[in-house]
């Protein structure tokens, strides 16, 4: 049965939806990124993961990837080329096809004679090896330097630094596991016991990320944990998130010293915020430590808080010093490869989307408290005062030099 009511019935143009593209913020910036091949000190991580360079290929910015960059962390290149990224075969074709580089450790000799005068350089800084020439470098390229070290949310935490640093934590007490046991020429026990056998008694050197994570493995192998620090709140703190299943102790040389005797691991784990780690455990608290325990100095990357320590290599990671075992790999994440890649990229990918939505890294930098307090370098001004402090060198603040167009 017809309904005449509908018969010839037509739709006025006007009330029908128009498919339109998305309106992009008018000031957007399509940025030029390039993600280079790590190549110092064994790196084994990449800036970003496929998956981030999809999204920002998806937000109208063009990546270019070198060939072999994800290698190590088994993202083959043909997964960056689907996700639509550029591969480039040489490092200084990169360099000069991108305006933004990240990537995870500071640039070399060889990577700072490749970029370019004013391009982005998102990077770790690894204070432990830093030096003034390497930022004298950046400046005379008026660069636009932002570590991951000083990247700051709202919150007040470091996004980048605490995901490391939970990898980092985690890791320092699988790597003294192994290297407690009999065969890596360790004491020959294990982290947990045995019914009838006491655990292994871990001593931690501080109480922040690294020191928490740490504490959490140890934890759940079942040894017998005890936390230093300097500072009484983070003990606290970690005593009730870890329900006073952990020992915790201020951090005077007496207690460190007898802490340290009685170690069968002990954690560096101790650092400051933008500065080097404090000097705790002196060379002969480690001569009076039992034969065959293992120190693993956590904290390399920002100079180490062990007398003894000394930066070592994956391929070479321990070495012997009082007939103690001591590993002291500065990029310990490395050896996590793609859970570090992942967890950079989920940090990372934000950051890069609101630089090209605000259209310019000046307008960034002064929107974004986060990126701003990262920065280390602006034009040809160090912009961090704990640099300058640590280097004897002058700096500008970052908000009156943007301020100023200077």
């Amino acid at each position: 049965m017809e309904i005449p009511a509908l018969q010839g019935l037509t739709v006025d143009p006007s009330l029908m939806t128009m498919e339109k593209p998305l309106k992009k913020h008018e000031e957007h910036e399509s940025l030029r990124i390039g993600v280079p091949r790590e190549v110092a000190n064994e790196e084994r991580r990449v800036a970003l993961a496929p998956s981030g360079v999809s999204t920002l290929v998806a937000n109208g910015h063009a990546v270019y990837v070198e060939e072999g960059a994800g290698e190590q962390a088994h993202f083959g290149d043909n997964q960056y080329s689907e996700a639509g990224a550029e591969l480039i075969d040489a490092p200084e074709d990169l360099y000069s096809h991108a305006d933004l580089i990240v990537k995870v450790g500071p640039p070399n000799e060889d990577e700072l004679d490749l970029l370019k005068e004013k391009q982005i350089l998102i990077s770790a800084l690894n204070l432990g090896g830093m030096t003034p020439d390497f930022l004298r470098r950046l400046m005379e390229l008026r660069v636009t330097g932002i570590g991951f070290e000083f990247i700051r949310d709202p919150d007040g935490t470091f996004p980048l630094v605490r995901m490391m640093h939970e990898i980092t934590g985690t890791m320092a007490v699988q790597i003294a596991g192994r290297y407690l046991e009999s065969n890596e020429g360790g004491r020959g026990v294990i982290l947990g016991g045995i019914s009838g056998v006491p655990p292994a008694t871990v001593v931690i050197l501080g109480a922040g990320v690294v020191g928490e994570w740490a504490a959490r493995t140890a934890l759940g192998y079942g040894a017998h944990v005890i936390v230093l620090d300097t500072d009484l709140g983070p003990l606290r703190v970690l005593e009730h998130y870890l329900e006073r299943r952990i020992t915790t102790v201020m951090a005077s040389e007496q207690y460190i010293r007898q802490a340290v005797r009685s170690a069968d691991v002990v954690i560096g784990a101790m650092m400051s915020d933008g500065q080097r780690s404090p000097m705790l455990v002196t060379e002969d608290m480690v001569a009076a430590m039992t034969t065959g325990a293992v120190i693993v100095d956590a904290v390399m990357d920002q100079g180490g808080c062990i007398e003894t320590s000394k930066p070592t290599t994956h391929s070479k990671p321990v070495f012997r010093k009082h007939d103690v075992i001591h590993y002291c790999v500065p990029n310990m994440p490395s050896n996590a490869a793609r859970t570090a890649t992942y967890a950079l990229t989920h940090v990372l990918v934000p950051y890069l989307i609101r630089i090209g939505e605000v259209g310019s890294i000046n307008e960034a930098l002064w929107r974004d408290e986060g990126l701003r307090s990262g920065t280390y370098v602006y034009r040809h001004h160090l912009t961090k005062k704990s640099l300058a402090t640590m280097f004897g060198m002058t700096y500008r603040d970052i908000e009156l030099l943007i301020a100023s167009g200077i």
